[in-house]
């Protein structure tokens, strides 16, 4: 007897929705789409479009799924906190609502024992000065929400600049955190089903360009065992503690004292593309596994991989296509300027090869980020 289709709801109608739909359909997972933006691209699924948030389409979302996930986390808490009294809503709206306040973000994170740089709240230009004084210039200054991708942030070097930077940012709320001097960001993926197993992919490095994530590599070259052990065990912290069902990213800095946490993302991330074709298991498809209900996919890396975004890129698809070891992941988005379009995942026997080959690939990309020398 085959098994039952399992109706799985996604808010947002992005590439992420549209990269775990497609990797959640061979499990036998139906998907419904609800989206609020007017604008959706995964184009796959039953699209179920709501920009005028009308009740009557959210109820026929609702009744045409068994579980509802996301694929970003700025979302209305209003709106999870009704979709979460109707239906399971994975991961919960406690780990929704904690990453979209950074204050309440990194409290958790102090709560927990995992370390992360000096910080400050700021809720006026006068409390922005002070904090910048009492941490020490140069400090980074983000808004406590909304902000993402380098946006609604400032490099205050100067106490003096703080007026300026507030009014820059525009928000009514600032986190102050000290400058770190970081060697490398680091990032690590880890899921958890609702059964509470837990799974972690390697700790992968990334480069980012003008706020925005470029590269990644995976695994992070040199990395120890000690340091891999520390980022495991701070995101297993992190999941168990908010009884977490799904995957979520944790944004590290290595520095020469250990490593940092900046941030967490409750969703599949960006610098987790590569484990559609560098893991046993996708991240994509280990996020439906786990608010499936499924067991959960073995993480382990099969190739050394870089994933190279396209941010308002064309690329020569046909030439490309002919590069061995090269898989390209197209969003079908227009191009504009600074829009994520796209990724191409590269992947070797070893981390020479993999530059190599990155080279070739970039010779297919209209506009790029310099590849850093490594």
């Amino acid at each position: 007897m085959s098994a039952s289709p399992i109706r799985v709801g996604m808010l947002g109608a992005g590439q992420l929705a549209r990269m775990m739909a497609l990797e959640g359909m061979p499990l036998g997972c139906e998907f419904s789409i609800y989206d609020t933006s007017g604008a959706p691209s995964a184009g796959i699924g039953t699209l179920y479009s709501d920009p005028e948030n009308d009740q009557a389409h959210l109820q026929e979302f609702l009744d045409s799924v068994d579980v509802v996930t996301y694929e970003f986390e700025h979302l209305p808490l209003n709106l999870a906190r009704n979709i979460e009294s109707r239906k399971p809503l994975h991961p919960n709206v406690r780990s929704l609502a904690t990453c979209q306040d950074r204050e309440k973000e990194k409290t958790l994170f102090s709560e927990l024992g995992i370390p992360t740089p000096r910080w400050r709240m700021a809720r006026s230009a006068e409390e922005l000065r002070n904090a910048c004084e009492a941490l020490g210039t140069p400090v980074v200054a983000k808004s406590a929400t909304e902000g993402y991708d380098g946006k609604g942030q400032a490099v205050i070097r100067n106490p003096a600049d703080a007026e300026a930077a507030w009014t820059q940012i525009g928000h009514d709320r600032l986190i102050v955190e000290s400058f770190v001097n970081f060697t490398r960001e680091l990032s690590l993926i880890a899921v958890r089903s609702s059964q509470g197993e837990l799974a972690c992919y390697p700790l992968v490095e990334n480069h980012h360009h003008e706020g925005i994530l470029r590269y990644t590599w995976a695994p992070a070259p040199g990395v120890s065992a000690a340091v891999e052990a520390a980022a495991d065990d701070y995101i297993a912290r992190l999941l168990n503690e908010l009884d977490y069902v799904g995957a979520l990213a944790l944004e590290l800095f290595e520095t020469p004292d250990g490593l940092l946490a900046n941030e967490m993302a409750p969703r599949v991330h960006n610098s987790g593309h590569w484990t559609q074709n560098g893991a046993a298991t996708s991240q994509f498809e280990n996020h439906i596994r786990a608010v499936a209900g499924l067991p959960l996919g073995s993480t382990a890396l099969t190739r050394p991989s870089c994933m190279i975004n396209l941010i308002g890129a064309e690329v020569d698809r046909e030439r490309l296509l002919t590069l061995p070891d090269t898989y390209l992941h197209l969003y079908n988005k227009s191009i504009r300027p600074g829009r994520k379009v796209g990724h191409i995942n590269v992947t070797a026997d070893n981390a020479s090869a993999i530059h190599n080959k990155v080279q070739a690939v970039l010779s297919c990309v209209s506009d790029c980020a310099p590849y850093p020398e490594r």
